[in-house]
């Protein structure tokens, strides 16, 4: 935890993209709030956002299958998480936020990507490569946990992120595959344990596996903590 006093801090102004509200066709709860809880005790302010853009498809989340003739949001969806505090992705400026932080769900490889559908010829959403390269370009940590690492893998050349390990190990690791995706478009991975974040300090790119690994909630948990104070740490705050 960075040494912060409430008396004399300097807030962190941190972005959250979300991508829907549900594991299956949008934002990953747990892992939303995790970055909620983790920026709230490092002194970060927060706000978020989401595309304004329709989801790719609606999940029942009880029986696991898609939904027919139904079709929702992104970014109301998404305002289910933000308690309806949630801004159109398109009005996210750079110059008013010290960071980035993107959790996982399938919401990020169905609606800020094609990645479920295009794996490594996937297409980003034009909102969300915009805010990777605009951070980036400024030189602002970005934070991505779960599957949101193939976003930085397909816009930034070279980055070096992680997803957690490269072989599922008896179902472990059930996405492993996932790997060989991001080396495909041309990034590093670097294996890591659930608990632990990885820090690209060339790109100022921070990754976490969270819900990539099958284990228990509070190593999940762990490790987005690891994931957002690196976070904190490379903002300078």
């Amino acid at each position: 935890m960075l040494p912060l006093r409430a008396q004399n801090i300097t807030l962190l102004m941190s972005s959250k993209v979300l991508s829907g509200c549900g594991v299956y066709d949008g934002t990953e709860i747990h892992e939303a709030s995790a970055i909620l809880v983790h920026l709230s005790r490092g002194g970060a302010e927060v706000q978020m956002f989401a595309p304004d853009v329709s989801q790719m498809h609606v999940i029942d989340h009880g029986k696991g299958q898609p939904v027919e003739n139904e079709s929702r949001n992104v970014l109301s969806e998404s305002a289910r998480i933000a308690r309806g505090s949630i801004t159109d992705l398109a009005k996210l400026n750079v110059s008013n936020h010290d960071a980035v932080i993107f959790p996982g769900g399938f919401g990020a490889a169905k609606n800020l990507s094609t990645f479920a559908i295009d794996g490594k010829d996937c297409k980003v959403n034009k909102e969300v490569e915009r805010v990777l390269k605009d951070f980036h370009d400024a030189g602002k940590p970005i934070g991505l946990c779960c599957i949101s690492p193939v976003l930085a893998a397909k816009v930034l050349p070279g980055v070096d992120v992680t997803v957690g390990h490269e072989e599922e190990e008896g179902g472990k690791w059930p996405y492993a595959g996932t790997t060989q995706a991001i080396t495909a478009l041309g990034a590093k991975h670097t294996v890591k344990e659930v608990t632990e974040a990885h820090v690209d300090k060339k790109n100022k790119v921070v990754t976490t596996p969270a819900f990539m690994c099958e284990t228990k909630l509070h190593l999940i948990f762990d490790g987005i903590g690891a994931m957002v104070r690196d976070v904190l740490k490379l903002s300078g705050k």
